[in-house]
């Protein structure tokens, strides 16, 4: 395996203010944040309603842009980048698991699944030969034609991952991806991560309220108030 990434830097966050006007009122979501993560690392963000780790997970996810200071994902900084561009980072470099699963209805599994693929003009063939072996990995290869409704939580959040994980991305970034789960299922959610992260290499940031996730992963970033607390 060539570990040659292994100390490269795929998302860097550097004095990273972010503020929102509202009305009259500012609200100060990031107030000076600076941290990088390394391929292949396993890492949570963890902080209380209010604390700005959405905000930090809408930079890394190239969702908002900072009021000022850099983030740098896969060595590209995002304040430079048009919409375009950042549409396509965004498919190409990053796959997202959310708490609501946000899988649709209409769709069977393997659809769902096929969907992100869509955007990268690939054959129909190829892109179900991709999304079979994705399900293969989460063990949901017998759910193919069955309906999100059909399903349960904890296999939903599978096809989920599934989805995120067929454009073979080098980040997943998932926010609060058990906070839907009861707790056995949501340690099941939990280990497939760890197995992807230890199998894939790909770099794993869990974005969290859950103190029990943040004890779990390799590595904790303690946001508060928008700044960083601990790390």
């Amino acid at each position: 395996m060539d570990n040659t990434n292994e100390s490269k830097d795929v998302v860097r966050l550097e004095n990273v203010i972010k503020t929102y006007v509202m009305g009259e009122t500012e609200v100060h979501a990031l107030r000076g944040i600076s941290f990088s993560i390394k391929s292949g690392e396993f890492v949570s963000i963890m902080g209380p309603s209010g604390s700005g780790k959405s905000t930090c997970m809408n930079m890394i996810g190239c969702l908002d842009r900072p009021t000022s200071g850099l983030v740098e994902i896969n060595g590209r900084e995002i304040s430079l980048m048009n919409e375009k561009e950042l549409a396509a980072l965004r498919n190409r470099t990053i796959g997202f698991v959310f708490q609501q699963y946000h899988l649709i209805t209409s769709m069977n599994v393997l659809e769902n699944v096929m969907l992100p693929l869509k955007y990268q003009r690939l054959e129909r063939s190829e892109r179900m030969r991709r999304a079979e072996k994705a399900l293969q990995a989460v063990g949901l290869s017998e759910r193919l034609h069955h309906r999100p409704h059909e399903l349960s939580g904890g296999q939903k959040q599978r096809v989920a991952i599934a989805r995120a994980m067929v454009t073979e991305p080098k980040i997943l970034l998932a926010d609060e991806p058990t906070g839907a789960l009861d707790s056995e299922t949501g340690v099941q959610v939990m280990d497939l991560f760890r197995q992807i992260n230890r199998e894939r290499g790909t770099t794993v940031i869990i974005v969290t309220h859950d103190p029990r996730i943040g004890e779990s992963t390799r590595r904790c970033i303690r946001i508060l108030d928008g700044k960083i607390e601990d790390d």
